[in-house]
């Protein structure tokens, strides 16, 4: 694994390792840990034959699971190649709604996250309804200056939009690290799993 220059920042005081809220990391209220395979195997089998051209992506965190499927292209023949891929999302996205939903149900009663859906058809992509989840966090002073600094900027309206901002700049920017960062972690859950397991 390649060391990234984030790896060992000081981040300040306030910043504790771990996962999640609390001493231990994780928070009460948070589901348990999901294992990928299980997740993509369980969708696998439980979607409709004939939806998507390939498996599905999974996005997966503490409170949403987001599938995303490839839908078949459409002959745009003289059309704009863009609009017919937009309009086979919309056709899929009303005419398998009941269905979704009811997939949507069982996957959070046996996972405990909402199900968001999302589609691509070529060029195009689109995400369907997902959570918008507030996230509280307390800053020192430097790092409220940060965010002061994006709203006198005209970068971001408020506190919390330039928050947002920050956060999928860090994303874009330490995109294979954070994929790194990801995989050791699902492959220390993975052990976990296998380990010994009290009597």
């Amino acid at each position: 694994m390649h060391a990234h220059r984030f790896a060992d920042a000081d981040f300040g005081a306030g910043f504790r390792r771990g996962r999640g809220r609390g001493p231990g990391g994780r928070g009460q209220d948070a589901p348990p840990p999901v294992e990928r395979g299980e997740v993509a195997g369980w969708f696998a089998g439980r979607l409709p034959d004939g939806w998507f051209t390939e498996p599905v992506e999974l996005i997966i965190d503490r409170d949403e699971i987001t599938v995303v499927g490839t839908l078949p292209e459409p002959a745009a023949g003289e059309g704009d190649a863009a609009a017919a891929q937009a309009g086979r999302i919309a056709r899929f996205r009303e005419d398998t709604r009941r269905e979704r939903m009811a997939v949507a149900d069982a996957a959070q009663q046996r996972y405990g996250r909402s199900v968001a859906w999302g589609a691509a058809c070529g060029d195009t992509r689109e995400l369907f309804t997902t959570l918008s989840m507030p996230v509280m966090t307390r800053l020192r002073q430097p790092e409220r200056l940060v965010l002061d600094t994006l709203v006198d900027a005209g970068v971001a309206r408020s506190r919390s939009e330039a928050l947002v901002w920050a956060v999928r700049l860090v994303g874009r920017n330490a995109e294979e690290w954070l994929a790194e960062l990801r995989q050791a972690m699902a492959s220390v859950e993975e052990v976990r799993a296998r380990g010994p397991q009290a009597g």
